[in-house]
């Protein structure tokens, strides 16, 4: 089955770029204009992913997003006009999973997309590997799914695919660019501030369900996982 990707973007030469790129991609998409109509959209028909563009009229991207985290963890891509640091690191706060400034790359668009897909639906794992622990935390990439002491964490795919590469080496201090290897493809570069605001939140995440020792920072070479509660 086709991927289903939800457009949102004020410029219909911009909308009508992305969706001609993701279409010759093999996706499906569906475009809306504002903020509002997303959100109308994704409760119509959920989408496998949504491209938004932060700088919408009357309700933009950052909103959209905020209020789509009450209720769904629909991994999100954001565009914006502006190459500013503030809104790449707002973005991956609210729940984002990528930014991409205009002007951009379709070809790129259409990658980090892909890598996005494929950390939210991952392939199937040998039978003997469908799962990894450390102390109270164990996620599962069969179901993609992660909990601590038995209580559901909500996590993004770039999230739920940096803790998968701490678990497989728990011991280890792990670089910026390792962590980040983790989770985006070898060839995406990102900034020191989006691993930091990407470990931020999953340790908000963690500590929220009363793991308070997730992730250790170790000054001036990386981070390393935490006892977990062990």
């Amino acid at each position: 089955m086709p991927h289903h990707i939800l457009v949102a973007d004020d410029d219909p030469h911009i909308r009508e770029i992305i969706c001609f790129a993701l279409e010759k991609a093999g996706m499906k998409t569906l475009a809306v204009p504002d903020g509002a109509a997303a959100l109308q959209a994704i409760e119509r028909r959920a989408p496998d992913l949504v491209v938004l563009d932060i700088g919408m009229p009357e309700m933009d991207g950052l909103e959209v997003c905020r209020r789509l985290r009450h209720t769904s963890d629909v991994p999100v891509l954001f565009l914006s006009a502006r190459d500013e640091e503030i809104d790449r690191i707002l973005g991956l706060e609210m729940g984002g999973d990528d930014y991409v400034t205009k002007p951009f790359s379709p070809r790129e668009l259409v990658v980090r997309v892909n890598v996005i897909l494929r950390r939210a639906r991952p392939a199937p794992e040998p039978a003997d590997d469908r799962q990894s622990s450390h102390g109270r935390l164990l996620l599962v990439p069969a179901s993609h799914t992660g909990s601590f002491d038995g209580k559901p964490l909500a996590l993004t795919s770039i999230e739920f695919a940096i803790l998968k590469g701490f678990l497989a080496r728990p011991a280890h201090v792990l670089g910026r660019d390792l962590v980040m290897a983790n989770a985006y493809a070898a060839n995406i570069h990102v900034a020191d501030r989006t691993v930091d605001s990407h470990i931020r939140n999953i340790r908000a995440k963690l500590a929220a369900v009363g793991c308070l020792d997730a992730i250790e920072t170790v000054h001036g070479v990386g981070f390393r996982l935490g006892k977990c509660g062990s």
